[in-house]
């Protein structure tokens, strides 16, 4: 049965129930569109599992630039299991209706797991900036110990930022709409439907938003004081020999913030944008950053890329 827009955006009482959405404009298609999301999902699983095995399993792989990338797919696989299930509901059954309850759980899952791959990206950064500025001292100041504290504040701190969040979002009212913009639930979606307590709105938005500017900030500064030790290298070669250490970390980051920078922009600059193009940055920055971020550091890495190599050539033998 196909309810209508106005039937999700007349009720006066308070909601029970919101609803989320597909593509607008390609409703008809959905169970095609739930094949590469259903792919991505898969990739993004077994891919982000076997990058952690590997570097569990492998002693060479027992190195801190190693510990603060098995931090990543941790990060991804949990944006990915706690938002695509409720994606593939929507494009393979047109399961839109998702509790309050449940939507601000997965908002604090989102969110979280967001500032927890921010958070390492940033230690990743400082990683970089150490392993270039005293590569001597490297080892001595980031030990394996020292690399799994750092990774337990990482984690600790993204959900104490956004445990506050939920148990806001439930003392807000909810009426008159309960039609949300996107796949799945998001603190800036939910928020346009409360119908009180704006203040609470506005300072709750603006903190989540600034988590995320925060880190990009620092990840920006350590990029700063790295091209600056670059530019004092003499030859050209050692010039592009020191970056190319960074390459896979930088790509980690564009393919991260560029999609959140760009939907927070639409929100923020462009709220008469159409609704598919919201939808579709949204579906991106869930959908494309766990599966990349593994063909980069599998690409880029060396050590992962002969370790994965050497185990399925043992198997074929």
């Amino acid at each position: 049965m196909i309810l209508s827009h106005s039937f999700f955006n007349t009720s006066e009482v308070e909601t029970s129930t919101f609803f989320l959405i597909g593509i607008p404009g390609m409703e008809h298609a959905h169970i095609w569109v739930s094949l590469p999301i259903c792919l991505r999902y898969l990739l993004a699983i077994l891919g982000n599992c076997t990058i952690l095995f590997f570097i569990k399993t492998e002693t060479s792989l027992h190195e801190p630039m190693y510990y603060f990338l098995s931090m990543l797919p941790f990060s991804d696989l949990g944006l990915s299991i706690s938002s695509l299930p409720t994606m593939l509901r929507i494009f393979l059954f047109n399961a839109t209706g998702i509790s309050p309850d449940a939507c601000f759980a997965q908002e604090f899952f989102v969110h979280g797991f967001s500032a927890m791959e921010s958070s390492v990206l940033f230690s990743m950064s400082i990683d970089r900036l150490i392993a270039i500025y005293s590569p001597l001292r490297y080892t001595s100041i980031l030990t394996s110990a020292r690399v799994i504290k750092i990774g337990l504040v990482s984690a600790i701190k993204s959900i104490l930022l956004v445990f506050p969040v939920p148990f806001i979002l439930q003392r807000l009212k909810f009426c008159k709409k309960n039609l949300l913009s996107h796949s799945y639930c998001l603190y800036q979606d939910v928020m346009k439907l409360a119908c009180s307590d704006n203040r609470v709105k506005v300072i709750c938005g603006l903190f989540v938003a600034l988590t995320s500017v925060l880190y990009l900030v620092c990840i920006s500064v350590s990029y700063v004081r790295i091209l600056k030790i670059v530019l004092r290298i003499a030859s050209h070669k050692g010039r592009l020999k020191v970056l190319n250490t960074c390459i896979s970390h930088i790509c980690a980051v564009f393919i991260f913030y560029v999609p959140i920078v760009t939907l927070a922009a639409l929100h923020r600059f462009a709220k008469n944008a159409f609704p598919v193009v919201k939808v579709i940055i949204a579906d991106i920055f869930l959908l494309f950053p766990p599966p990349m971020n593994i063909i980069v550091y599998s690409v880029k890495s060396q050590q992962v890329r002969n370790r994965i190599q050497a185990k399925l050539c043992e198997k074929q033998g």
